[in-house]
């Protein structure tokens, strides 16, 4: 019975925590894109994360027109979300120097799930609704664009085709294989990495 309230309890938080913290770095890539601040779903994500985020900012300054604060949100998240299961799983207190280290590592292969998932929905819906103007559809080519814009730009479209995906496709597996091996140098237990979104079959 207590194994499976503990096991309840590392569900909660990390379904909880990895919702949150979805959110927060959707707001870090939005702003990054430049998408539609009035969006309603940029609007629903602005008033999830706004409570923790605008404190935040009055430490955390932007830097290069980057939302600095919403990154040091994520990574605090990660690692709160990090301590937390391995104190329920009976892991004890975890290294908490080494728990910033792996949430930096979540939070990235997080990213990289985010804009490889969103690749495949942008490229599903451009074949059966290529002209719908869905806000959540409006909402990812924008996000998307900034990974698309500098890859277009060395290798362009060939007609009416853009190839561009298939080389940030390469380019996202690559990235997670190397944050893979950077997770197994920095002793990242295989639990903590499992709580953060990675592509799928990887």
């Amino acid at each position: 019975m207590a194994s499976t309230f503990t096991n309840i309890g590392v569900f909660l938080v990390a379904t909880l925590g990895m919702l949150f913290l979805f959110a927060v770095l959707m707001r870090f890539l939005l702003q990054l894109a430049r998408a539609d601040f009035y969006n309603p779903i940029s609007q629903g994500i602005v008033k999830v994360t706004n409570p923790l985020l605008l404190p935040l900012r009055k430490a955390v300054p932007g830097l290069f027109g980057l939302d600095m604060a919403s990154l040091v949100l994520a990574i605090l998240v990660g690692w709160v979300m990090i301590l937390a299961c391995g104190l329920l799983a009976g892991g004890g207190l975890l290294n908490p120097l080494a728990a910033l280290l792996w949430s930096l590592i979540g939070c990235i292969s997080t990213v990289i799930a985010i804009v490889f998932v969103g690749m495949l929905i942008s490229i599903v819906f451009s074949w059966i609704a290529p002209q719908s103007g869905h806000p959540a559809l409006m909402l990812l080519r924008q996000l998307l664009e900034p990974f698309f814009a500098p890859v277009r730009r060395l290798i362009p479209p060939l007609g009416v085709i853009d190839i561009s995906p298939i080389f940030v496709f390469i380019l996202l597996t690559v990235a997670d294989k190397l944050l893979l091996g950077f997770a197994q140098m920095a002793n990242m237990p295989a639990f903590v990495y499992g709580l953060f979104w990675q592509i799928p079959g990887f």
